[in-house]
């Protein structure tokens, strides 16, 4: 039985296999349409979520199974105190494979050790989403043709920003690829990332402020909003919320083929003048979602089509 935790814990082959999967069900949905049958996929959603929770859900009643769970921590036995091992080892009574998104970073990870089903970590605070880097490995390679040998601008909230975190984890790994990042002062990547993923693998990357100075070199823009909710303070939000708004006048600095994608929501950081570009890809991004939690279920219950 497998976890999925980090990007990490699939090797780059296994990464491949699982993004040819995902290609194989978006080019055949009736091929897989019944593949688990008899199924039930749990969603434990302690924090708020509309793509991700909605984007499994739909994954797994593509697939022919059945969905139960919760959408918010106050409608859960969480807020009587019960803890999320407990929850989980519970949920093992009733499903066949579980989803988490908990506020605190590490808490699918504990759930996972006492669960008797596969578990998926859907987001732990800042610090990881790996089922949205496998979205977004599957978007690279399906609008690029490749994952090495790319130039990737990250724009935004980089400190907390766990999509941001859990990608370049994930692309370090694919040859000949570089970033730039691209955040105010109090937003930058966290030092861990620099150093022990980074300057680790002598990954080379820059720091900029300004989204102009950047546009020219990239061949992928992944923006991200700035995040309310990882702020300590309303005033330290507004602050920072319009620090960078991508619009059809920056768009005009880009490469003919450079995409731009988003994990959404996005709340004004992209400008709706920008949907209607070619380059823009993030709902197109929102829909690659759906089939790689199609092939990741596949995957983790060792499902055979």
């Amino acid at each position: 039985m497998r976890h999925l935790m980090s990007p990490l814990d699939f090797s780059v082959k296994e990464l491949d296999s699982l993004l040819a999967l995902a290609d194989d069900i978006e080019k055949n949905p009736a091929k897989y349409a019944h593949a688990c049958d008899g199924k039930i996929l749990a969603t434990c959603f302690y924090e708020p979520s509309t793509r991700t929770r909605l984007s499994f859900e739909s994954a797994m009643l593509r697939l022919g199974g059945q969905v139960l769970g919760f959408s918010e921590a106050g409608s859960s036995s969480a807020a009587k105190g019960e803890s999320v091992s407990d929850t989980i080892r519970v949920i093992s009574c009733y499903a066949d494979i579980c989803a988490i998104r908990h506020p605190k970073e590490g808490a699918p990870l504990v759930g996972s050790q006492k669960s008797l089903i596969p578990v998926i970590n859907a987001g732990d605070g800042g610090h990881q989403h790996p089922t949205q880097t496998l979205t977004d490995l599957l978007t690279i390679k399906q609008k690029k043709g490749r994952l090495d040998h790319l130039t990737i601008g990250l724009c935004g909230d980089l400190k907390f920003g766990r999509t941001v975190h859990s990608l370049i984890e994930a692309l370090v790994r694919y040859e000949d690829v570089s970033f730039v990042l691209i955040s105010p002062e109090e937003l930058r990547v966290p030092s861990y990332i620099r150093e022990e993923v980074l300057d680790a693998n002598n990954i080379p990357y820059k720091e900029v402020e300004r989204l102009e100075d950047a546009m020219a070199d990239l061949d992928i823009l992944y923006m991200t909003r700035i995040q309310k909710e990882r702020f300590f303070n309303e005033e330290e939000y507004l602050r920072m919320k319009g620090f960078y708004i991508l619009d059809p006048k920056k768009m005009e600095l880009a490469k003919d083929d450079m995409i731009v994608m988003h994990p959404l929501p996005r709340v004004n950081e992209i400008s709706v003048e920008v949907d209607t570009d070619d380059r823009a890809n993030y709902f197109e991004q929102a829909q690659y979602g759906v089939y790689v939690r199609m092939a990741l279920i596949l995957t983790l219950l060792e499902v055979q089509v």
